[in-house]
């Protein structure tokens, strides 16, 4: 199992970004990935417009994944309507 790091922007209104916040939740749960860390980055201004929205709130998650997951997790990730745009990066031990 490898550490990464996913960074989550998600629409500024609130039932969209609890909707989506939990269906992610859900969605690593379901694939058997561990959730390390949390944290609430909180809103900012993103540096070019996301499917017309100028600002998004930030998540960054610390997990731990199989890298076959992760693919799979990116083909789910790009079907949820309510996730701006999401990064998986690899945390190097």
């Amino acid at each position: 199992m490898r550490r990464y790091e996913l960074t989550v922007i998600f629409p500024m209104e609130e039932d969209q970004h609890k909707a989506g916040r939990d269906l992610l939740h859900s969605d690593l749960q379901a694939n058997g990935i561990e959730i390390e860390k949390t944290d609430e980055l909180g809103e900012r201004d993103l540096a070019y417009e996301i499917k017309k929205r100028k600002r998004g709130r930030y998540v960054l998650l610390v997990i731990k994944s199989d890298p076959a997951k992760i693919t799979a997790l990116d083909r789910i990730f790009k079907l949820n309507a309510n996730l701006l745009k999401f990064l998986f990066v690899r945390i190097e031990e």
